[in-house]
């Protein structure tokens, strides 16, 4: 039987928790994950964990922060004024916002923390800094 390798497209059932079990995403609900191995389209793990696997193969993986969303940055938390933001804007603390960098580069920020004249901003990637366990079905190498 055919083993998933390196620039296959697979799609995959996957249930994402937690080390405290809390489940933060599964396909369950919508259908299985489309993608190609090795293309960068998940994290590392995800696809490291999947070579070798057969179509109908099931297994649970443990993935560390390293081969996730990687640790926490403490240096993307920045507190700035709230005159660096548009007037317009109602912020509320868990709010994510798109920014524009100089580079002109697009980030995701979530709000953190709000003042009467400062804003907390936090670009970490809402998951870094997780080990994160996932239960894997193959259903097919397409």
């Amino acid at each position: 039987m055919a083993q998933a390798k390196q620039g296959d497209k697979v799609r995959v059932h996957y249930t994402g928790t937690f080390d405290d079990g809390t489940v933060f995403d599964t396909s369950s609900d919508r259908g299985p994950l489309e993608f190609t191995v090795g293309s960068g389209q998940v994290i590392q793990g995800f696809d490291h964990a999947l070579l070798d696997m057969e179509p109908g193969q099931k297994k649970t993986v443990n993935i560390p922060v390293e081969e996730a969303y990687g640790p926490r940055v403490e240096e993307l938390v920045a507190e700035i004024g709230r005159d660096r933001l548009p007037a317009n804007i109602e912020l509320e603390v868990g709010q994510q916002l798109q920014l524009s960098l100089a580079d002109g580069e697009e980030a995701i920020v979530l709000v953190v923390d709000l003042s009467e004249t400062t804003v907390t901003l936090d670009a970490n990637h809402p998951m870094a800094g997780f080990d994160l366990t996932f239960d894997l079905e193959l259903v097919e190498i397409l």
